[in-house]
């Protein structure tokens, strides 16, 4: 009879003398043990995954620690640059600053020497509109320049001489809207001719820029001072220095 031990080591040997061939000897038929092997590689799996994750994490903190360094050298020099950039806004916004009042001081110039040369003209045109046996008594501002509007009274030999006045007025480059306020006859008396009948008159009329190539202009302020954003088209331009006919 064979026995089958299935828990090796407990049980009790019966017999201590060799077996014999075809005899009554008794063997052990249980498996062998692996779990000592299967411990080892367990243990060596874990070491060599330890190992791996200490030089993953070696070379991510190498290569993150480079990339600080780097990072940080990048950062002082867009630094120096922010600091270089600032003082150059700075001094950028102080310029536009002044070229701004510049530009106001010279745009208050212009405004001035605009209508400088209006009443000249304004004189120049009526006193050459005059025909003869007529002559002014006053004359009026209504409305300031640019859009100017004055008020014109004198008095007439004829009413022919009243129209022919008005005609010329209306074919003024300088001037328009020529319309009759009043006219009425009155007595004047003329030295060494006793009294006259003359025609008393008061005309409205306005300032228009003359067409382009009428007046010869010089600028205020030429190219050579560079005033931003001025427009140097002097032949349409009332802001100018000095002009002919």
């Amino acid at each position: 009879m064979i026995e089958v031990n299935l828990l090796p080591g407990s049980g009790k040997r019966k017999g201590k003398g060799k077996g014999r061939p075809g005899g009554g000897g008794r063997r052990s038929l249980a498996a062998p043990s692996f779990a000592g092997a299967t411990a080892d590689r367990w243990v060596l799996s874990a070491g060599i995954l330890s190992l791996f994750a200490l030089v993953v994490i070696g070379w991510l903190f190498f290569s993150v620690a480079g990339q600080a360094e780097e990072l940080d050298v990048q950062i002082e020099a867009a630094q120096r640059d922010s600091a270089r950039f600032a003082d150059v806004i700075r001094r950028s916004e102080s310029l536009q600053s002044r070229r701004d009042s510049i530009a106001a001081r010279v745009a208050v110039l212009q405004e001035i020497d605009g209508a400088r040369y209006i009443w000249p003209h304004v004189m120049d045109e009526v006193g050459r509109a005059l025909p003869d046996f007529t002559w002014l008594t006053r004359i009026n501002q209504v409305s300031p320049p640019p859009d100017l509007t004055l008020r014109v009274r004198g008095r007439a030999s004829t009413y022919f001489a009243l129209t022919s006045f008005m005609e010329n007025l209306e074919s003024s480059s300088f001037l328009r809207g020529v319309r009759l306020i009043t006219s009425d006859q009155v007595s004047v008396q003329v030295p060494g001719s006793g009294a006259r009948n003359v025609y008393e008159f008061e005309l409205e009329l306005a300032w228009q820029e003359p067409p382009a190539g009428v007046v010869d202009r010089e600028p205020l302020f030429g190219p050579s001072v560079g005033i931003p954003g001025a427009d140097y088209g002097y032949q349409n331009d009332p802001m100018s220095l000095g002009e002919g006919r």
